[in-house]
């Protein structure tokens, strides 16, 4: 839900009754993941998509059928063997929809006006609802906050409202969006009662190292997918709001200096585009020692060969150098700024995602992969 959260704020606003659809589990190959959302008014208007074109249809329909109703419903949608036209992904996936009308005294209301202007403003919180239990339960829902204060209630005992809010809390602290076992009494042993939870954190960090003609180009794909991106260079002639206008932050400054003093995290990127070593070795030294997501370097072979000799002399342990992506970027053919910041995504999207990044025909990968597929193949990378 939150990717429509700017529009849905405007619909809270003006008072419009509507009814939202969520992705709410995924299992197979489906165009989206959990949490996406298809919202539709009592005019008839949508926003937002749950499997980018395969059931919208379906789906509208049932939020219709749910403002008509009054009703919140789980419905599962998959692929038909028997009838290629029947309501399906035809993809072959399989996804489950949490349905929850929003009308003008629904008690989810109150939880979204709280919920959905947060999440447009970046910051952090879990929407927590019941998304399988007591028919008096499903769609009971609960704003989290970092500091684990919470908006709502999920409709059965406090216990379970606190219960329901720490894990919540947990998977917010991850970033993580996913589902919950629960009892409906409060324990935390899983009892019949089954929580999604949806969390907002403020967009992962790319910082990129090197004031150059490529580092433009790099911003402009890191901003594309979606991430917060800093320029860093030493020398203020080049670290520009000229050069750079699509940056977030351009920062002059010594970049190891820089990187120890800033804040970054286990999704953080940080691209070093300056190939020259009293800039890289001791930017390098810091950036393999922190438990970021993703380190590349920019360089010829040979370039990275001498690299790497003066990062070992530097002190920096093989296991920390294995964690180096030099060359940066996956291999294109990319000759120009634009191609080349387009390898450097593509690699990095594949660390992200678990991806192997050779071509999918003929290959016999998966198309979509879960984020447990993905964190497994990332770990197995590092």
């Amino acid at each position: 839900m939150f990717d429509v959260a700017g529009e849905l704020c405007g619909w809270l606003d003006g008072d419009r009754e509507f009814a939202v659809a969520t992705v709410v589990s995924v299992s197979g190959s489906a165009p989206r993941g959990p949490g996406a959302a298809l919202a539709v008014d009592r005019e008839g208007t949508a926003v937002g998509s749950v499997s980018g074109g395969c059931v919208e249809g379906a789906v509208y329909e049932l939020c219709v059928r749910a403002l008509e109703d009054g009703e919140t419903r789980v419905e599962r949608f998959g692929h038909s063997d028997e009838d290629a036209f029947a309501v399906g992904l035809t993809c072959g996936g399989v996804i489950d929809v949490l349905v929850t009308p929003v009308g003008a005294h629904a008690p989810v209301r109150q939880v979204l006006h709280k919920a959905l202007p947060a999440v447009a403003r970046g910051e952090p919180g879990a929407l927590a609802r019941v998304v399988r239990g007591p028919a008096d339960l499903l769609g009971g829902a609960l704003f989290v906050r970092p500091d684990g204060s919470y908006e709502g209630g999920l409709g059965g005992r406090p216990e379970l409202d606190r219960t329901a809010a720490a894990e919540a809390r947990a998977l917010l602290d991850g970033g993580r969006t996913g589902t919950v076992g629960l009892s409906a009494d409060g324990s935390y042993c899983p009892g019949g009662l089954t929580l999604f939870v949806a969390s907002s954190v403020p967009p992962p960090r790319m910082i990129v190292f090197g004031a150059i003609d490529f580092a433009a180009a790099l911003v402009r794909a890191g901003r594309f997918l979606g991430y917060h991106v800093t320029v860093c260079d030493a020398r203020p002639v080049f670290a520009t709001r000229a050069r750079f206008p699509e940056a977030d932050e351009i920062v002059a400054d010594w970049p190891h200096r820089y990187l120890r003093g800033t804040t970054t995290d286990a999704r953080t990127v940080l691209c070093v585009l300056t190939h020259d070593p009293k800039f890289d070795v001791p930017l390098l030294k810091t950036a393999l020692g922190m438990p970021v997501a993703f380190v590349g370097a920019m360089g010829s072979r040979r370039t990275h060969a001498d690299r790497e000799r003066r990062l070992r002399e530097a002190g920096v342990g093989e296991r920390e150098l294995a964690r180096l992506r030099s060359p940066i970027g996956l291999d294109l053919g990319a000759r120009t700024p634009e191609e080349t910041a387009l390898s450097i995504a593509a690699e990095i999207v594949a660390a992200r995602r678990g991806g192997t990044g050779v071509p999918l025909t003929g290959s016999g990968v998966p198309i979509h992969r879960d984020d447990r597929d993905a964190e497994r193949s990332a770990a197995g990378a590092a």
